[in-house]
C-alpha cells in the first residue's frame, strides 16, 4: 500500500492515478469517499477584499480540484471506466412496456454496462452514418457542414467550435441516456428540449443550435414535422427524427403515413432499432472528446420570461460536476436510484451520471408516468437513494402524516405521535442518525415498507428550498439520511452538498472540492460582511465546475461575471466557522414598500410555507404604491377541511374542490386562515407579514406558465396571471389588521 493515495494539494487530482498507486477506482470509492472533512470549509488566509467576504474552499483537501484522477477528465473517460470496472452489473432498469395494452408490467429488467457500452455505440455509429448521406443535407447551412466535417475536425473542438448539436426530446428512458452516451462517445454536442417549453421556445432552441437531428419519442413526432412545417425556414437545418418507440407501434398504416409525412417537410424518420441495426452494419471507431470539447448545451426556462439561456458546460465541467459528488455523497455498493426527475433538468443529469460512474443501477419510471405513479415504480425498483425536488418531498411528507400523526384513530394518532417525537428528540447533533431500534423495527418499518422505502439509505433534495421542518420529519418518520445541496444548470448541478446526518438542516453544506465560494455585500438590500450570523451577500463561484459561457449570447454572459468569478444572484450566508452555505434570498427579488421599507418576497414565502403545514404554496406579493403584502397560496385540501371544520364551524360533507375554495375565500375565513398563519411566522417585522390572501389548491403550476420546470416563480408573469386576485385584495385592504412598521 502506497504512502497516500491522494495526490499533492497543487495537482489537479484530488486522487493520483491508480497506475501509480495499485489501488484500484473500487478500493477508493469503498475506503476513501466521501472524503473526511468534506461537510466543512475554511476561509483562505488575505483573501478577503473591500465589499468581499473571504474565499472559503473544502476542508476535504485543501485546494481546488479538477478531476477524481488524472486520467478521468471527461465524462466519456469516467464512463469507459464504469465499463471497465463494472461491466457485468446492471447499468439501466425498465419496466417492460406492453404497446397494445399502453400498462408496464410490473417488473424491472436491467441491461449490464457492456450492454450499455455497445447499444450506444451502435446507435452512435448508426445515426452519423444516416446524418452523413441524408439527401436534405445543403453545404449552404452551417450544422450540416459540420456533419461532413465531423470525423475530421472533432480533435479541434472546444467551448467556442463545437459539433453540430443532436436534440433529445424525451421523457426519462434507458434510451434517453444511451442517446446521451453516444454522444459523447462520438464527440457530438446535445441540447434537450421538454414538454413545457411549447412550440415557440422548441422553435427558438431548434433555430439557435441549427439542430439537424432530434431524437423523440413516438408520440412527440407529429408536433416536430408540423413545427418544421410551420417554420420551414427557421428549422431548415433539422432533417432526420429518430423514434425510440417502434414506429409501427400504433400501426403499420400510422407508421407509413408518418414517413410521406416527414419527407413533405425535407425530414428522414426511422426509429431506435433501424438506427442500431445500421450502426451495426457501418460501425464507426469512437471519436473521444477532449476535456474541452462541448458536453451539453443546457437551456434554462429563466424566471422573467425572457427567452431561454443556454448554459454551455464542457467536458471538463462535467468532469468536475462528477468528482464532486464523488467526493461528498455517500457511496453505497450496488446503489439503486429512481430516476425520477427529468433528465432534461441538469440536476437529474448529474444523479445519473454520479450514479453510472460509481457502478449502480438506474431504473426509469414506467412508461407514461407520472408523480401518481411514482409510489408503484419505488415499490417495485426498491432504490437505495433518491434526488428530488422540494414539491415531491412534501407529498411524501403529507402521505406519511395522513396514515400516521393525522389519523382519526386516537391510539394510533398518539403512538405514531410519540414514536416520531421520539426520534426527532435523536437528532442531537451533526452525524447522529436518531435511530431507535425498537420504535424502527416496530413502526418505522412499515412506513418504509409502504413507500417501497425498505432499502433507502438516503434521499437528496435541491433546486428550490425546503422547509427544514420537513428534512427533520422524514429523517425520523423513515429513518433515512437527508441533505439538501446547491447548485445551478451553470455549474452541472451540485457543488455543495450537506452531511445526511447534519443537525442543521437549513444548511447546503460547504463548497465541493472543484469549488470556491465568496459573498459580496449587499448593503441595499440589508445584507453585510460584519452580520453576526455570518458573511452575507450575494454567492459568487469560482473553478472548475463553472460553465464557459452562454450560448451566442455574451452580454448575458459579461453580466454574469465579476472578473473571474460566477454571480450566482442568490444571497447567501456563509458560517464563519464552518464555512457551510446558507440560501436566504434573491438579488433581484426585492421590491420596496409604499413607506420605504425593502421587502425580500422569497424570505417571507419560505418562513410562511416552513412555519404552516396547511401550506403548500405561496407566492408574495408588493408594489410600491402600497404599504402591505399580499398572497396567492396554495393549501393541502385535507388540512383546510380540518380547519374550515375546526375554526369556522363549517361542514361540507361533498368536499368538492370549488365548494371548499368557495369556503375558503370567504372574507370571514380568510381572515380567521391568515390570522392562523401569522400567529406561526416568527422573525418577520410587522410590514413583512401578509395582510390578505387568496387561497387555491394547487395556484403555481408549470401550465399557468408562473413557474418554471424546476418549480422556480416567474414573479412577472405570476403577477400579471393573478392581477384580478391581487388587485381585489388591495381594494378590499387588509384583513387583519393595518400594516405596521
Amino acid at each position: 500500500m502506497p504512502a497516500s493515495v491522494f495526490a499533492s494539494q497543487n495537482a489537479d487530482s484530488v486522487f493520483l492515478s491508480p497506475k501509480e498507486t495499485g489501488v484500484s477506482y473500487e478500493q477508493v470509492l469503498s475506503k476513501y469517499v466521501p472524503l473526511k472533512g468534506f461537510s466543512n470549509a475554511s476561509g483562505v488566509p488575505g483573501s478577503a477584499q473591500n465589499g468581499y467576504s473571504p474565499v472559503f474552499r473544502s476542508n476535504a483537501v485543501g485546494s481546488v480540484k479538477r478531476t477524481l484522477f488524472p486520467e478521468l477528465n471527461t465524462y466519456f473517460a469516467l464512463w469507459e471506466n464504469a465499463v471497465a470496472c463494472f461491466g457485468d452489473k446492471p447499468a439501466l432498469a425498465s419496466r417492460p412496456f406492453n404497446y397494445n395494452t399502453k400498462i408496464s408490467e410490473p417488473r424491472y429488467v436491467a441491461e449490464t454496462f457492456a450492454q450499455v457500452d455497445e447499444k450506444k455505440r451502435s446507435f452512435g455509429a448508426g445515426f452519423l452514418h444516416l446524418l452523413q448521406h441524408s439527401p436534405y443535407k445543403k453545404l449552404s447551412i452551417e450544422s450540416h457542414v459540420k456533419i461532413d466535417r465531423h470525423f475530421e475536425n472533432c480533435q479541434s473542438y472546444n467551448a467556442e467550435n463545437l459539433s453540430f448539436v443532436l436534440t433529445i426530446y424525451l421523457a426519462n428512458r434507458a434510451e434517453w441516456v444511451i442517446t446521451d452516451l453516444a454522444c459523447v462517445a462520438y464527440s457530438v454536442t446535445n441540447t434537450v428540449l421538454y414538454d413545457t417549453l411549447g412550440p415557440n421556445a422548441s422553435e427558438y432552441i431548434l433555430n439557435l443550435v441549427e439542430s439537424p437531428i432530434v431524437v423523440t419519442s413516438f408520440e412527440h413526432i407529429e408536433g416536430i414535422l408540423d413545427l418544421k412545417k410551420s417554420y420551414p425556414e427557421e428549422l431548415e437545418a433539422l432533417i432526420c427524427v429518430i423514434s425510440m418507440d417502434p414506429l409501427n407501434c400504433r400501426s403499420d398504416a400510422e407508421a407509413h403515413a408518418l414517413i410521406r409525412k416527414a419527407r413533405d417537410v425535407q425530414i428522414e424518420l426511422y426509429d431506435f432499432n433501424q438506427v442500431c441495426g445500421i450502426g451495426k452494419l457501418f460501425p464507426r471507431a469512437e471519436l473521444p472528446p477532449k476535456s474541452e470539447s462541448v458536453y451539453t448545451i443546457s437551456f434554462t426556462s429563466g424566471t422573467t420570461g425572457s427567452k431561454p439561456k443556454g448554459v454551455v458546460l464542457t467536458q471538463e465541467t462535467t468532469a468536475a460536476g462528477v468528482t464532486f459528488t464523488i467526493c461528498n455523497v455517500p457511496h453505497i455498493r450496488d446503489d439503486v436510484e429512481i430516476v425520477f426527475l427529468p433528465l432534461a433538468h441538469i440536476f437529474e443529469r448529474q444523479s445519473l451520471a454520479h450514479n453510472l460512474t460509481t457502478g449502480g443501477m438506474c431504473g426509469f419510471p414506467q412508461m407514461n408516468g407520472s408523480p401518481q405513479t411514482l409510489l408503484e415504480d419505488l415499490r417495485i425498483l426498491k432504490p437505495k437513494h433518491m434526488s428530488n425536488v422540494p414539491r415531491v418531498y412534501t407529498k411524501l411528507e403529507a402521505a406519511i402524516k395522513n396514515a400516521t400523526i393525522y389519523l382519526d384513530l386516537a391510539m394510533k394518532k398518539a403512538i405514531f405521535s410519540h414514536v416520531v417525537d421520539t426520534k426527532l428528540g435523536r437528532q442531537s447533533g451533526d452525524g447522529v442518525k436518531g435511530t431507535h431500534a425498537i420504535y424502527d423495527a416496530l413502526f418505522i418499518s412499515k412506513v418504509r415498507k409502504l413507500l417501497g422505502f425498505e432499502n433507502m439509505n438516503h434521499c437528496i433534495t435541491g433546486l428550490a428550498p425546503i422547509s427544514p421542518l420537513t428534512i427533520k420529519f422524514m429523517k425520523a418518520a423513515l429513518n433515512i439520511g437527508f441533505a439538501q445541496g446547491y447548485g445551478l444548470t451553470e455549474l452541472f448541478a451540485g457543488m455543495s452538498f450537506g452531511d445526511p446526518y447534519e443537525q442543521a438542516s437549513d444548511s447546503c453544506g460547504a463548497p465541493g472540492v472543484t469549488c470556491e465560494i465568496r459573498v459580496r455585500e449587499l448593503p441595499s438590500m440589508g445584507y453585510f460582511l460584519n452580520d453576526p450570523r455570518g458573511h452575507m451577500g450575494e454567492l459568487q463561484l469560482k473553478g472548475p465546475q463553472i460553465f464557459s459561457h452562454y450560448y451566442k449570447n455574451e452580454e448575458e454572459t459579461e453580466k454574469s461575471f465579476d472578473g473571474e468569478w460566477f454571480s450566482t444572484g442568490d444571497v447567501a450566508r456563509i458560517d464563519r466557522n464552518t464555512g457551510r452555505l446558507y440560501i436566504v434570498d434573491r438579488v433581484k427579488n426585492f421590491f420596496k414598500l409604499s413607506q420605504g421599507e425593502y421587502v425580500t418576497p422569497e424570505k417571507i414565502e419560505n418562513v410562511y410555507l416552513s412555519s404552516n403545514s396547511v401550506l403548500t404554496q405561496c407566492f408574495a406579493h408588493g408594489d410600491s404604491t402600497q404599504s402591505f403584502l399580499v398572497a396567492v397560496v396554495g393549501v393541502d385540501k385535507e388540512k383546510i377541511l380540518s380547519f374550515l371544520k375546526k375554526e369556522c364551524g363549517a361542514f361540507l360533507s361533498a368536499a368538492l374542490d370549488d365548494v371548499v375554495l368557495t369556503e375558503i375565500n370567504k372574507p370571514e375565513n380568510r381572515k380567521l386562515l391568515l390570522k392562523r398563519l401569522n400567529e406561526n411566522v416568527s422573525g418577520l417585522a410587522g410590514f413583512e407579514k401578509l395582510k390578505n390572501l387568496y387561497v387555491e389548491f394547487e395556484p403555481l403550476t408549470l401550465e399557468r406558465d408562473v413557474i418554471t420546470p424546476t418549480v422556480k416563480l416567474k414573479r412577472p408573469i405570476a403577477a400579471k396571471f393573478f392581477s384580478a386576485q391581487i388587485k381585489e385584495m388591495y381594494e378590499e385592504a387588509s384583513v387583519v389588521s393595518e400594516a405596521k412598521l
